[in-house]
């Protein structure tokens, strides 16, 4: 999936029903990676299966994002 449609689709539906593990798949990067970037955020879970809220979701997308463009202003 493309990032810009889970955007799309968080905003549209007002909340996320995104496992740590899809959101790793969606945006081509490792759950260990998703699950880190969890705990500097502050962000609980219990494992790979765990759904995030909406707020989370979407914060942690942008750091993704920021990380594969640091020169991208955009997020």
């Amino acid at each position: 999936a493309e990032t810009g449609s889970i955007f799309w689709l968080l905003t549209s539906m007002g909340f996320a029903d995104l496992s740590i593990a899809e959101i790793a798949l969606d945006n081509d990067t490792s759950v260990e990676e998703v699950m880190s970037l969890c705990d500097r955020m502050g962000i609980a879970y219990k494992n790979q299966n765990t759904r995030l809220a909406l707020e989370d979701a979407k914060a942690i997308i942008s750091a993704i994002m920021a990380q594969k463009n640091p020169d991208c202003t955009d997020l």
